[in-house]
């Protein structure tokens, strides 16, 4: 039985035996209104299914995965209920937020802000891995314990981090061309600066590089799609 008393179905539409659903819903952890896609299998109308969170990167919202991946096929094929939040607050007033492409909207890293211009709505990481995690448990026919992360570019590290951060959550990560090492990239200096500060050693909680080294939780299967070069 589903418990949609805190989401607003905004749109649905039939997709390869199940369906493509929209919703909103008020989120405590970014203090905004926040908008997610999902993608229901068919299989899930009669049994619990599994579920892949889908991280897009920069500058894109809730609707891209879904618009241009295709994914929605072998989702349907193999029984996988898809979801794919924002990729920060919206509708919020913060002075900057919108003045580049890689910070601000569209850009919240999947971190958790410290520095106090960005502290109350720059949390997507708690967003992702708890807020947004219970609602899909709590409202989709979903197997809680088999749940798994992947994301392209600024999501591939949002990915890595989510999965690093909280051993045992995911069954795998997996990353498309992720920012996997944000401390020594030009868009991670950035980012990292703005959200935590000039601290260069607490960027490193949030660098799957440099996680990785001092991992020590349950074997993770990750998967990690890397070009040499990004036309």
């Amino acid at each position: 039985v589903l418990n949609m008393s805190k989401l607003e179905r905004l749109s649905t539409t039939k997709c390869f035996g199940g369906s493509v659903q929209r919703f909103s819903h008020d989120s405590a952890v970014l203090s905004c209104s926040m908008k997610f896609h999902v993608f229901v299998p068919p299989q899930a109308e009669s049994r619990k299914v599994p579920v892949l969170y889908w991280l897009s990167g920069l500058t894109c919202t809730d609707e891209n995965f879904i618009q241009k991946a295709g994914a929605q096929k072998v989702a349907s094929e193999l029984g996988l209920l898809i979801v794919c939040p924002d990729t920060s607050a919206r509708g919020v007033q913060i002075e900057g937020q919108d003045d580049s492409w890689d910070f601000g909207s569209g850009a919240g890293f999947y971190l958790t802000a410290t520095e106090e211009k960005w502290v109350k709505h720059y949390n997507m990481f708690d967003y992702v891995t708890k807020e947004l995690r219970t609602i899909v448990n709590e409202n989709f026919s979903v197997l809680a314990d088999r749940q798994s992360i992947s994301g392209h570019s600024m999501g591939g590290h949002g990915a890595l981090i989510c999965a690093l951060k909280n051993p045992g959550l995911y069954r795998s990560a997996s990353a498309f061309a992720p920012i996997a090492n944000p401390v020594n990239a030009p868009w991670g200096k950035k980012a990292f600066t703005g959200y935590l500060g000039s601290d260069q050693e607490k960027w490193k909680q949030w660098d799957a590089t440099e996680l990785v080294q001092n991992y020590e939780g349950p074997d993770l299967h990750f998967l990690i799609d890397q070009v040499c070069s990004k036309n």
